[in-house]
């Protein structure tokens, strides 16, 4: 009897303990992608291979930046479908766009990549026009949108890469509304989630010393990389190792 006894004590506890270890096991990290302006989100795929080689879930969200409010929404269907909690990342223009989705309860962290991190009352028309860029500066079009042009486009958005890639990320660019580069930001989230956030050190589409003030405003933990806007693009492994750490 004492040995029957002690077997299924013993049993018991190791049951229990392999319960308490799944209860409070990590769940399973989700990374949710938004691009900024003038790009789309096809620019993730290094990326998000990486992250899914490392047995993360990726989505990719498609803002259509027409307006702040539109591509929120947009960003908040794509966090929601993924069923759990979520890194959400961001890069320039998508800076903004996270820190308004960031509200989500979905969201557990947030990743700045060469991005705006704005506080409450600033846009990017605001934010730029305080520390403006080395770029020639987006122009305007007739309807409201704005756009790169394609002559200066390698040079000013994304000068670590190959001219051939450039000159079909300029041709196929998404324009930003007007509306949204105008709009201010409510309530960041990046007040009451941690977040971390990369200076891309050649950046000619952010001045590198307005993403640095930002980011050390918001006590986010900041890494630099030598690279153009294009950060996520260019440096994709960096780029995924800090998107997995915040996934910690």
């Amino acid at each position: 009897m004492n040995k029957y006894f002690r077997f299924a004590t013993a049993l018991a506890a190791l049951t229990l303990a392999a319960g308490a270890s799944a209860a409070t096991s990590p769940p399973t990290k989700n990374v949710v992608l938004v691009h900024g302006a003038f790009a789309d989100g096809s620019g993730w795929m290094a990326v998000a291979k990486i992250l899914e080689k490392d047995g993360f879930k990726v989505s990719v969200a498609q803002p259509p930046e027409t307006s702040l409010e539109d591509d929120v929404a947009a960003t908040n269907r794509t966090i929601d479908a993924m069923g759990g909690p979520v890194v959400l990342v961001g890069h320039s223009y998508g800076g903004i766009i996270i820190t308004a989705a960031g509200n989500n309860a979905h969201v557990k962290s947030l990743v700045y990549v060469a991005a705006f991190q704005p506080d409450t009352g600033e846009s990017l028309g605001s934010l730029s026009a305080a520390k403006p860029p080395a770029s020639s500066g987006p122009k305007p079009s007739p309807d409201g949108f704005l756009y790169l042009d394609r002559a200066d486009f390698h040079a000013d958005f994304c000068a670590d890469l190959p001219a051939p890639q450039a000159d079909f990320m300029a041709l196929s660019q998404v324009g930003l509304s007007v509306k949204a580069a105008g709009a201010p930001a409510t309530t960041p989230a990046w007040k009451n989630k941690p977040s971390f956030a990369i200076v891309a050190t050649n950046d000619r589409a952010i001045n590198p010393d307005l993403e640095r003030s930002m980011y050390k405003r918001a006590g986010s933990t900041v890494t630099e990389l030598a690279s153009s806007h294009v950060a996520y693009i260019s440096h994709p492994a960096e780029v995924a190792a800090i998107i997995e750490r915040a996934a910690r």
